[in-house]
């Protein structure tokens, strides 16, 4: 018999038995055919590759994952990513969709790619409710009920919004969630579930959702896995504690390595390769991690055609020198070559991938020096105060005395940032003000327009005059992530298309980003992941403590937190 490809010389991971094989593998019509069978007495092919004894494993898929946190279209996107192994991603596009409504979601899926990308409806847009932050987009039941009948929707993106899941029965994300579940009983549903136990989780899970995606512990793992919930892991809950608790409860068919955000620069050097190679390093067994990465998110997302190499399934596979590694000597996608380690890839130029109204998105005026003065009476204020850590995204409510000044508060000499988000996309012309400790201890400011999840104007400085150079400079170039010192623009990476994407090439993106992310470093800001943790203080689902452009608020009960507490 004929067949497209035969590889020979090849270690086959096999799936259902977690272990490496040598076997020749026959590919016909972009799918396997036969896996072991004798191709020089049985099979016979035109194209035959030879492994050299290299390792084959399927296609990496990346089952929770945001396309716009790399800050490049899906076209780009799918070229960088099946450079590292990733032949499926499921993208949960909010971010487009908090800017641009269901515009933004129809203008990534329609864009033709290498990789399949495959989608989750955002179920939060906005994160929690228009009356904590203002969005340019908006998803209803209407919305949703579109979207469910797209080919290419597969899931129900992240449910965030804690108190409407819970405690309120006519919430949008309940009729959101009843919704999904009459039209499309099986659909798998995401979950958002940061610090939720006990009776919240059980709470939680009640109302349809089966998977968590936020920062774990030893303690949290156990507790979801075992009531339940199905755990997918990203980079920062890849910890040799995390990872011992899987290994020694035997968790691995309910967990999946995950990516959830990366960055343009980090990007370039990894994907979820990276992860799962940062798994192995934490202790899970090479076998395991791979099918943590394959077989196991393939089952979660109801996929019958990939995730492991057998008869009928898509060729997507990758060829490895070493697993431990992860990284690719060559990527096939449907039985195709395309990528081999060495050649340089070759990225679409083609532009404008989006509509010219994508491209004017931020509609705020220019800042002055009146614009960053907090009028206060008496002496001293008590005020509330957002701590960040140097790990991860959570924060905690603090509170500080400042003094008071002329009738206004002076934080400039508090040690302290001020932190103003500014509603942009031309509603209302909201402002909110916050204070962050642990953040800029140096004379500068931070801005960006990538502020999770309702990307409005948010800028983080410790001088007003550094305030107003990077609000002013964002306005200017519609958006994007920049930092000031001395009142001059020292690192942008601008971000043209709703002031989250570039069209640049990845490694011009990547390289701009690589510099904010070091110009904030130099104005001390400390964190796993800089460029995430100033993004993640507007992000109102995030614990503990984060603020819109409606003001700060407590993530749980979504109540206000006044800046000031008490003026003495």
């Amino acid at each position: 018999m004929k067949v497209d490809t035969i590889v020979t010389n090849v270690q086959v991971f096999n799936s259902f038995l977690k272990k490496f094989e040598w076997k020749d593998v026959a590919i016909l019509n972009g799918k396997f055919f036969s896996i072991g069978i004798e191709a020089s007495t049985d099979l016979k092919s035109d194209i035959t590759i030879d492994a050299k004894g290299n390792y084959m494993i399927p296609g990496l898929i990346d089952i929770h994952m945001h396309i716009e946190s790399s800050m490049i279209p899906p076209a780009i996107f799918s070229k960088a990513g099946l450079s590292h192994g990733v032949t499926t991603v499921i993208a949960d596009a909010h971010e487009m969709v908090n800017v641009f409504g269901l515009d933004g979601m129809h203008a990534f899926m329609d864009q033709e790619t290498e990789m399949d990308i495959f989608y989750a409806i955002p179920s939060s847009v906005p994160s929690t409710i228009p009356a904590l932050e203002t969005t340019g987009g908006f998803v209803g039941v209407e919305e949703v009920q579109q979207l469910l009948n797209h080919p290419k929707v597969i899931a129900l993106g992240e449910a965030m919004n804690f108190d409407g899941i819970v405690n309120d029965s006519d919430s949008l994300i309940r009729q959101i969630l009843q919704i999904v579940q009459q039209k499309r009983p099986f659909m798998p549903i995401e979950g958002h579930v940061p610090l939720v136990s006990g009776l919240d989780l059980a709470k939680f899970m009640y109302q349809g959702i089966t998977a968590d995606h936020t920062h774990q512990s030893p303690e949290s793992i156990y507790e979801k896995i075992s009531n339940g919930m199905f755990i997918e892991l990203q980079r920062k809950s890849l910890t040799k504690e995390n990872m011992a608790v899987i290994a020694q409860n035997q968790f691995y068919d309910y967990c999946a390595i995950v990516t959830d955000d990366i960055m343009a620069d980090d990007l370039l050097k990894g994907h979820l390769n990276a992860n799962v190679q940062l798994a192995i390093k934490a202790g899970i067994p090479i076998e395991q991690a791979i099918y943590m990465s394959t077989y196991t998110p393939a089952r979660r997302m109801g996929f019958q055609d990939r995730g492991a190499i057998v008869s009928g399934f898509k060729a997507d596979f990758i060829l490895l020198e070493d697993p431990a590694k992860m990284e690719t000597s060559a990527v096939y996608k449907s039985g195709k070559k395309v990528y081999v380690k060495g050649n340089e890839i070759a990225y679409p130029d083609k532009k404008p991938l989006f509509p010219a109204s994508f491209y004017t998105s931020v509609q705020c005026k220019k800042a002055e020096q009146t614009d960053f003065n907090i009028r206060a009476e008496g002496k001293t204020a008590i005020c509330n105060v957002i701590r960040i850590t140097e790990v991860g995204t959570f924060t905690k409510c603090v509170q500080r005395e400042l003094p008071i000044k002329n009738g206004y508060l002076d934080w400039e000499s508090s040690g302290l940032a001020l932190i103003v988000v500014m509603e942009r996309y031309g509603k209302s012309g909201n402002k909110a003000f916050g204070l962050v400790e642990n953040a800029l201890t140096e004379k500068g400011a931070v801005g960006t327009t990538w502020a999770h999840d309702h990307h409005n104007l948010m800028v983080m400085g410790t001088t007003v005059a550094d305030l107003i150079v990077a609000q002013n400079q964002l306005v200017a170039i519609q958006g994007g992530y920049l930092t000031v010192q001395n009142e001059q623009v020292v690192s942008c990476c601008p971000l043209l298309i709703g002031g989250i994407i570039s069209d640049a090439p990845i490694q011009v993106v990547g390289k701009q980003l690589s510099e904010v992310r070091q110009g904030m470093i130099d104005l001390g800001y400390r964190n796993s992941n800089e460029i995430m943790s100033f993004s993640t203080l507007s992000l109102p689902v995030s614990p503990a403590i984060k603020i819109t452009d409606k003001g700060m608020f407590d993530v749980r009960s979504q109540q206000s937190i006044p800046l000031m507490e008490i003026v003495k």
